[in-house]
């Protein structure tokens, strides 16, 4: 199972970004797909969630400006999350992370995966 993210970039202060987390592997289900970030000398904190019903809740930081969602096609396995109105304090790595859960014969397995990051940069 990978998680991969993608999207980051250089941009200037206001302006928007879409960053993409795709799972791929052996998934037999997805609960939440969480993004967080981590910025230089800071811990890494808890951006925005969704849940497999497709509940979405945020950090008050970014209430109001950021969006996650999921692509509508289940099988793509893909979660998005829009960012907009960027100030220079969400300049961070970005990452996804999701429960992904296996069926296997004699039991389930649900295991935490995490994407490599895609670094977000916002310029005044």
């Amino acid at each position: 199972v990978q998680l991969q993210a993608s999207g980051g970039g250089l941009v200037q202060l206001g302006g928007s970004l879409r960053l993409s987390c795709v799972a791929s592997g052996s998934i037999d289900s997805i609960n939440a797909i969480e993004w967080y970030r981590q910025a230089p000398g800071k811990q890494r904190e808890l951006v925005a969630k969704i849940t497999k019903g497709g509940n979405a809740n945020y950090a008050d930081s970014v209430k109001g400006r950021f969006s996650i969602s999921r692509d509508n096609d289940e099988k793509k396995n893909t979660v998005y999350l829009q960012m907009n109105r960027l100030k220079p304090d969400d300049t961070a790595v970005y990452y996804c992370a999701a429960d992904i859960i296996q069926i296997r014969p004699d039991s389930t397995v649900v295991a935490r995966n995490w994407g490599q990051g895609t670094q977000v940069t916002v310029s005044s």
